[in-house]
């Protein structure tokens, strides 16, 4: 059980040590330790102050003792005239050892009157000079005194002796050392500490008992407790507004405070009188002399409802039970409580408004959320417009005046027939005294309670407001919508006749604090609405928008930005040299403007490197180690050169904000080759692509994934696939495959099944892959890209080894007329023999064995020389006095393009003759081509 202040209460100690333990912090605890502390010091000072005591009288004694031996032997008979003898020594010695022995001191010494000894205690004493002053001896005066010196430290006397006539003739000095003084004081110790333990024990244990008493009385608490008790109490007498009322078990009254006495009348003198004596009503005084629990009971007290509760007292003391009551006034509590419910459902709506106002970014859906939440919890119709600009998400214009016309965005009510204008209709404010012109103009919330009395509201449309008037309109709040001090649109709040309470001064409070949450959620979707239209048209404009008709492949594509912003995810198809084709897909982490910007570069640069026809490993490398100079000059990261104009961004003027680099980015680069049917392909940090067979049957390629571009400093590695004819290959990014609703082995498996259907153009799968994988709302950019592969004809290649003689060129040139003329590209056959003599030419001049022809018939004709040197020629202008140097300059001016690209043991130097590039090459007079073999680059 515990007791009024909380604690457990103690059981009384069983023992005077238990009576030692109590609580240091009780008061108890602190009276029993100072009582304990003053009888220590008491009795340590009285034990003290006797051991001086005892000190003193001991050394007394032994000046008394000394003198009075040293008295009696001086005078005693026959000294003088054993001092006169010859040898006094023999003569005294004796006699003073039997004295000293008899008066138990430690020496008896007869000195000369120069102090000479004639006896001592110790013999080798005798016959040598006494230390110390007997000049007082010397003239008739016996003394004590504390001796301090050799051969040792003494209480000593000293007494003259006189001869018949009156004559000094010898001085007897006796004593006790002060060693054997102490003894006799440490002999009375024991008697002192036993003294002492016995007062202490007898002191402390009177402490006890008396801390004992205090502790029954103070129930073990310490002094800050006591004064906090006291304290409560007194609060509970006069501040705390409960009334509280204690009553003995004898049914009187012991306690009453000073709310219990406003609240039952009392009299002053309510004290120690009965219950029945003091004037209660009947009920609450049956309810006290009964002792039942009560809990929360209405009870009348006058013109006061009073909720009672009551609770018995523990017993104390051998005392029984009491009880207490406590009083609560519920009279305004229901005045109260009505109050608190409204205000609670304002906190309610406002924190709903909070969580489903602006959970789209759509400026439209975000103005219906505001009128959804407010209807009917707060208003029966609620009508939000908008500006224009905000609509399309522009920035809408600051100029004061500008506010007059908007556009219905969102309406809602507790009934559908309403006379309101509909959603899409633009609403005028030319009225300056109807409340919205008002709200606009004031840039703060307008109340019109009585719309009967609005006559502003009423001349802005005379018909359409008596129409409201007869539906029941009545009272109306119009807020304007402002954010960051720009005004945004207008939200009214109508009242009808489903609500019959007009809007008071705390509604217009209410819708204002409605209103501006609202303006900042339709700011933040018109910003979106205008940075993600923005960064979809940059999207769109660094897409390809057609892809190229290509003899090796057909495609077909998708490209989805993500509803909550466009990201970077890109694609690309790049027609290469030999009728080969780049196959590309990337994802650039982030969203954005800066997201799209960053894809454009890529891509740009992609195309840039996939020029130089190097192989895809590379091509990443390379692209890699852009990026990481891209990032390095945005930053101005140490290393990077500063200069005007520098990297792809440009240079940024002073005070500029500083770009951001580029986070990180993914890529998978595949090239095909129609030829041979090989697909060469390499990914850094990207998903690798889906291989669908003829047959239908869908495999995922495994291939070394890489580090993304950027992070730099690992090389990425090439995978090689034959590819059967008609089979497809598959790029995408992951957001075609994972969302917060399915993770990327379930994509990937879904994006299977639904690839396993053969017999569908790369069109109709791209349509069929969305329709199946496409989330409601995506949360990243989704590209897919599909390319169906085809097989150049075998008829179409024509291939010679050529030897290392000169005199081959022209066995070769004529082959390849004679093929030319099988493939009816007989008007190429001029200009191909002399692209085909410059570059064999040049093969077996500067370059290596083997050296081979080849021809391939695409759509246009593709003159391809091989050899085994890594050498590659330069276009130049070749000078008058120059012998060489012109036969490239002629493959350049008669081929649409040509190019070198190397090989694991070599180089090919093509060029690609177009059937449309016009008639045949004027050459000069007298020259034929058998000349040209002569022309050197």
């Amino acid at each position: 059980m515990t007791g009024r202040s909380g604690r457990h209460r103690e059981t009384r100690p069983a023992s005077l040590l238990a009576r030692l333990s109590l609580a240091r912090d009780s008061l108890a605890g602190q009276v029993f330790s100072l009582q304990a502390l003053i009888v220590l010091l008491l009795i340590t000072a009285a034990a003290v102050a006797l051991v001086f005591q005892a000190r003193y009288d001991s050394e007394k004694d032994a000046r008394n003792r000394s003198l009075a031996a040293a008295e009696a032997f001086a005078h005693g008979p026959g000294l003088p005239a054993a001092l006169a003898a010859p040898n006094p020594t023999a003569e005294l010695q004796p006699l003073a050892d039997g004295a000293r022995k008899a008066s138990n001191l430690d020496f008896i010494a007869v000195l000369s009157t120069n102090g000479v000894r004639y006896t001592d205690a110790r013999p080798d004493l005798i016959g040598k000079r006494a230390s110390g002053d007997f000049g007082r001896a010397l003239a008739g005066e016996p003394f004590t005194e504390v001796f301090r010196g050799a051969p040792s430290d003494a209480v000593r006397a000293v007494v003259p002796v006189r001869d018949a006539q009156g004559r000094v003739v010898g001085l007897v000095s006796t004593g006790i050392e002060i060693e054997n003084v102490g003894h006799v004081v440490e002999g009375q110790l024991p008697l002192l500490i036993g003294a002492a333990a016995g007062a202490l024990l007898l002191g402390t244990a009177g402490a006890a008992l008396v801390s004992g008493r205090l502790r029954r009385q103070t129930r073990g608490l310490g002094a800050a407790e006591l004064a906090r008790m006291n304290e409560h109490h007194e609060a509970v007498l006069h501040a705390v507004r409960e009334g509280v009322l204690i009553v003995g078990a004898d049914h009187r009254l012991l306690l009453a405070n000073d709310e219990a006495r406003r609240l039952l009348d009392l009299p002053p003198d309510a004290e120690q009188r009965h219950v029945g004596e003091l004037g209660l009503d009947p009920r609450t005084a049956e309810l006290l002399l009964s002792g039942r629990v009560a809990t929360d009971e209405v009870h009348l007290a006058g013109d006061r409802l009073l909720a009672v509760n009551v609770r018995p007292t523990p017993p104390s003391a051998g005392r029984p039970s009491g009880s207490v009551m406590t009083l609560r006034d519920t009279t305004e509590l229901a005045a109260l409580s009505g109050r608190a419910e409204v205000a609670r459902e304002r906190l309610q709506l406002l924190y709903d408004a909070g969580v489903r106002i602006g959970t789209t970014l759509d400026v439209a859906r975000t103005a219906e959320e505001l009128s959804e939440v407010a209807v009917p919890r707060f208003a029966d119709f609620v009508t939000v417009e908008l500006l224009e600009p905000v609509l399309r998400g522009d920035e809408p214009s600051p100029v004061a005046g500008m506010h007059t016309r908007m556009r219905r965005a969102a309406m809602t009510g507790v009934r559908t027939d309403q006379p309101l204008q509909p959603v899409g209709d633009t609403i005028v404010f030319a009225v300056p005294t109807a409340p919205m012109a008002a709200a606009l103009d004031a840039g703060q919330a307008v109340l019109a309670a009585d719309l009967q009395a609005a006559m502003g509201w009423r001349a802005a449309d005379p018909a359409g407001t008596r129409m409201a008037l007869e539906y029941g309109f009545h009272s109306l709040i119009s807020v304007p919508l402002q954010a960051r001090g720009v005004v945004l649109g207008m939200a009214n709040f109508w009242r009808a006749a489903n609500t019959p309470e007009a809007f008071d001064e705390e509604d217009l409070s209410f819708a204002e604090e409605l209103g501006a949450r609202a303006a900042v959620s339709i700011d933040n979707a018109r910003r979106f609405t205008r940075e993600h239209a923005t960064a979809v048209t940059l999207q769109r404009s660094l897409l390809p928008r057609v892809l190229p008709d290509l003899s090796a492949v057909e495609t077909a594509f998708r490209y989805l930005p993500a509803k909550a912003g466009v990201g970077g995810d890109w694609f690309d198809v790049i027609p290469l040299p030999g009728a080969r084709v780049a196959l590309v897909v990337g994802d650039v982490v982030g969203h954005g403007v800066h997201a799209a910007a960053t894809m454009g570069r890529l891509r740009t640069a992609v195309h840039n490197f996939s020029t130089l026809d190097m192989p895809p490993d590379e091509l990443l490398g390379h692209l890699d180690e852009l990026i990481d100079r891209i990032d390095q000059l945005e930053s101005g990261e140490p290393g990077a050169v500063e200069g005007p104009g520098e990297g792809l961004g440009g240079g940024a003027g002073e005070g500029a904000e500083e770009p951001a680099g580029i986070t990180g980015a993914t890529c998978l680069y595949a090239v095909y080759d129609p030829v041979s049917g090989h697909c060469v392909m390499a990914s850094a940090g990207h998903p690798g692509p889906a291989l669908v067979h003829p047959d239908g049957r869908v495999e995922f390629p495994e291939l070394p994934t890489g580090l993304p571009l950027g992070v730099g400093g690992m090389p990425f590695e090439t995978t090689g696939l034959a590819l059967p004819e008609g089979s497809r290959l598959v790029l995408f990014t992951d957001g075609l495959l994972e969302d917060r609703d399915r993770d990327f082995d379930a994509g990937l498996e879904l994006l299977g099944r639904t690839l396993a259907r053969p017999g569908r153009s790369p069109e109709q799968a791209c349509g069929d892959v969305l329709a199946a994988m496409l989330f409601p709302a995506p949360s990243d950019d989704i590209a897919l890209l599909i390319a169906e592969t085809r097989r150049l004809d075998p008829r179409r290649i024509a291939e010679w080894d050529v030897p290392d003689d000169p005199a081959a060129v022209s066995r070769v040139r004529r082959a390849a007329a004679g093929q030319l003329e099988a493939w009816g590209l007989e008007e190429l056959s001029f200009t191909a023999e002399l692209v085909l003599s410059e570059l064999i030419t040049n093969a077996i001049r500067y370059g290596n064995e083997p050296i081979r022809v080849r021809l391939l018939h695409d759509r246009n004709l593709i003159c391809e020389v091989w050899d085994g040197s890594s050498t590659s020629p330069h276009l130049r202008y070749a000078a008058t006095t120059d012998e060489g140097g012109r036969g490239l300059f002629l493959v350049a001016q008669y081929a649409e393009r040509w190019g070198t690209r190397y090989t694991e043991r070599g180089k090919v130097i093509w060029a690609e003759l177009s059937r449309t590039a016009g008639a045949e090459p004027l050459l000069p007079p007298g020259l034929d081509l058998d000349s040209l073999e002569d022309l050197a680059w």
